[in-house]
C-alpha cells in the first residue's frame, strides 16, 4: 500500500519535473566546481609559462639587444647564464622560505619581485641594467614561485587529478619553451623585445590578483634556515658555473688571456684558473652536501634532506631532467646566435628556423601524457632520449653555412619531439617519488636541477662554440697564405674569445685593414669555414650530452600507473 502510494507520486509529471530540476542543478553544480578547481592549474599555469618563456625569448633577441644596448654575444651569453644560475643557487632557500611562509604567500611574494625584476628589464638602458633588472631580481622572484607551484599542485589535487596537473604544468613548460622563439621573433621584429618583458609585468599582476583561489592545506613549518648551507650552495653553483662560462676566455686548462693584478697573471701553478674555479665550486658542494647530513644527524633542519637522493626514481628523475634543459639550452643559444650573428636573420626569421622543433615539442608533450595511460614513464622517457640522440646525430649530419636542408629540418623535429616526452613524464615521476609533506622541497630540487641544467648548457655549449671558433680561425689562418702581418694580427687578437660578427661583415674588416679584394676573400672563407666547424662542435657536445643522459635514467619507474575504475558519483537516488 505505501509504496504503490510512493510509486505513485514519483510518477506524477510535476515529481519527475522536480527530479529534473535536481540533477541539472546538480550537474551544473558539479560543473562549476570542476571549473574553480582547474582555474587554479591556470593561474599555477600562467606563472610557469612566464618563467620558463623569458630565456626563450631573448635567445631570438640577442642580436637586437647587443644592438640597442651596445653590448657583445659574449656579455649577452653572461646575463643569460646568470639569469638561470641566480635560480639554481638560491632556489633550495626559496622552497624553505615558502614552508615558512606558506606556500601561496611566498607565491604571492615571488610574483611580485618577478614582475619588479621584468618592470626594470623592459626599461633597462644599458647590459648592466638587464643584467640587474633579469638576472638577479628576476631570478629571485623565481626562486620563490617555482618551488610553490609543484607544492600547490600538491595541495590542490589528488590522484589522478594531481598527475592530469602535473603532465599540464610539464606541457606547458614545454609550449613555453617552444613558443618563445616564434613570441620572441615576432614582438622583437616588429614591436620592440621591451614588449615581451611589459607583458610580463601584466600576466603576473592578474596571477596575484587571482591567487586567492588557490588552496594552501598545508601548515606552515617553524625551522631556522641555516645561513651557511645556504652560502656553500650558492657559491660552490657559482663557482663551477662561471668557471666554465670563462672557459672559452682562459681555457680550460692550460692558460690563455688570463686576467691580471699588477701585471701578474693569475694562474696558480701554472693552471687555467677556469679549472680552479671549477675545483673550488666542487669542494664548497662536497661541504654543502657534509654539512646537510651532519643537520640531520643532529635534529636540525637542513636546507634540503640528501636522503631523499637515495630514492632512485627522484635520483634519476632529477638527473634526467638536468640534461634535458642542458640540451635545451645549448640549442637555444647555440642555434639562435649562428642564424643572427653570422646569417644576420632578424628575430622572427630566427623563430622560424626553429619552428619545426617549437611545434614538435608541444606536440608530443601532449602525445607523452596520453601515452602514460599505455606505457611506463621509463619506456616513454627512455624513447625520448633515444630519439634526442638520434636527432642530435642528424643534426650534427646536417650543419652546413645555411642551415636550410630538409635533413636540418627534420633533425630540429625530432629534437622538439624527444624533449616534449621527457617534459611530459618528468615533473610527476620526482613528485610522486615522496610524500606530500616533502613535495615543496623536491620542488626546490627540481627548480635547482632545471635551471642548473640551463645554466650549464648555454655556459657549456656557448663556450664550446666560441672557444671551436677561435681555435678553428687561427688555426686556419696561420696555414693560409695572407701576409705574415695578417697572421700575427690575428695571433694576436684570438689569445682570448674572437667575437662572433656576421659573416658579411667580414669584407669590410678586411678593407679596413689595408687588405687586398683576394686577401679579404681568402679571410671571408676562412671565417666562415670556422664558423660551421664551431657549429658541428657544438652539435657533437649535444651528442654527447643526450648519451651520458642514457645512463642516468635507470631509476625512472618501469611500471605503468594503475587505473582503478571508480563509481561514478552522482545525485542522491532519494531511494
Amino acid at each position: 500500500m505505501d509504496s504503490r502510494f510512493l510509486r505513485n507520486i514519483q510518477d506524477r509529471p510535476e515529481a519527475r519535473t522536480l527530479e529534473r530540476q535536481s540533477i541539472e542543478g546538480w550537474e551544473i553544480e558539479r560543473d562549476g566546481d570542476a571549473m574553480k578547481k582547474w582555474l587554479v592549474v591556470i593561474i599555477l599555469g600562467a606563472a610557469q609559462f612566464v618563467m620558463v618563456l623569458d630565456g626563450t625569448v631573448m635567445n631570438v633577441s640577442i642580436s637586437t639587444v647587443v644592438v640597442d644596448l651596445d653590448t657583445t654575444v659574449t656579455a649577452m651569453q653572461t646575463a643569460i647564464t646568470f639569469y638561470t644560475l641566480t635560480m639554481a643557487a638560491v632556489m633550495l632557500l626559496g622552497a624553505k622560505l615558502g614552508d615558512i611562509w606558506g606556500r601561496r604567500r611566498a607565491f604571492v611574494i615571488g610574483s611580485i619581485i618577478y614582475a619588479i625584476g621584468s618592470l626594470t628589464t623592459a626599461f633597462a638602458p644599458t647590459i648592466q641594467v638587464l643584467f640587474l633588472g633579469w638576472s638577479i631580481i628576476e631570478g629571485l622572484g623565481a626562486v620563490l614561485v617555482i618551488p610553490a607551484i609543484a607544492a600547490l599542485i600538491a595541495d590542490n589535487y589528488t590522484g589522478k587529478e594531481r598527475i592530469t596537473a602535473y603532465a599540464i604544468i610539464g606541457a606547458v613548460s614545454g609550449a613555453a619553451v617552444a613558443a618563445g622563439p616564434l613570441i620572441g621573433g615576432f614582438v622583437t621584429t616588429y614591436f620592440s623585445w621591451r614588449y615581451v618583458f611589459v607583458a610580463e609585468v601584466v600576466i603576473m599582476a592578474v596571477v596575484v590578483l587571482t591567487s586567492r583561489l588557490i588552496t594552501d592545506s598545508t601548515p606552515r613549518q617553524k625551522i631556522s634556515i641555516d645561513l651557511l648551507s645556504v652560502l656553500l650552495s650558492a657559491s660552490g653553483l657559482v663557482f663551477v658555473v662561471f668557471g666554465m662560462l670563462q672557459s672559452k676566455t682562459w681555457g680550460w686548462i692550460t692558460p690563455r688571456d688570463a686576467p691580471e693584478i699588477n701585471g701578474q697573471e693569475l694562474t696558480p701553478l701554472g693552471v687555467s684558473l677556469t679549472s680552479w674555479f671549477m675545483v673550488i665550486g666542487g669542494i664548497l658542494l662536497w661541504a654543502f652536501q657534509h654539512r646537510q647530513s651532519a643537520l640531520a644527524a643532529a635534529g636540525k633542519s637542513p636546507l634540503v634532506h640528501v636522503s631523499l637522493f637515495s630514492i632512485s626514481s627522484l635520483r634519476s628523475g632529477l638527473s634526467v631532467l638536468g640534461s634535458q634543459y642542458t640540451i635545451t639550452a645549448g640549442l637555444f643559444f647555440m642555434v639562435p646566435v649562428y642564424l643572427q650573428m653570422t646569417l644576420g636573420l632578424d628575430a622572427l626569421e630566427t623563430g622560424v628556423r626553429i619552428f619545426p622543433l617549437s611545434i614538435s615539442l608541444i606536440l608530443f608533450s601532449i602525445v607523452g601524457t596520453r601515452l602514460s595511460r599505455l606505457w611506463s614513464p621509463r619506456r616513454i622517457v627512455r624513447s625520448g632520449q633515444w630519439i634526442l640522440v638520434f636527432s642530435s646525430i642528424v643534426l650534427l649530419g646536417a650543419v652546413d653555412f645555411e642551415l636550410r636542408s630538409v635533413a636540418f629540418g627534420i633533425g630540429m623535429f625530432f629534437a622538439g619531439a624527444a624533449l616534449g616526452l621527457l617534459a611530459s613524464q618528468l615533473g610527476n615521476v620526482n613528485m610522486s617519488s615522496v610524500t606530500e609533506k616533502e613535495t615543496s622541497e623536491v620542488g626546490g630540487l627540481q627548480g635547482v636541477f632545471q635551471n642548473l641544467g640551463s645554466s650549464l648548457g648555454t655556459a657549456l655549449i656557448g663556450s664550446v662554440l666560441i672557444g671551436a671558433l677561435t681555435t678553428s680561425f687561427a688555426t686556419g689562418v696561420a696555414s693560409s697564405e695572407l701576409p705574415d702581418d695578417v697572421k700575427a694580427a690575428v695571433t694576436e687578437q684570438t689569445q682570448g674569445a674572437i667575437p662572433i660578427v656576421p659573416v658579411s661583415s667580414v669584407a669590410q674588416i678586411a678593407e679596413d685593414a689595408g687588405l687586398t679584394d683576394s686577401e679579404g676573400e681568402e679571410l671571408n672563407k676562412l671565417y666562415t669555414e670556422s664558423q660551421v666547424s664551431s657549429l658541428r662542435t657544438a652539435f657533437f657536445g649535444l651528442v654527447v650530452i643526450a648519451l651520458v643522459s642514457l645512463l642516468l635514467s635507470r631509476g625512472i619507474p618501469s611500471v605503468v600507473p594503475v587505473r582503478r575504475r571508480q563509481r561514478a558519483s552522482g545525485p542522491p537516488s532519494g531511494k
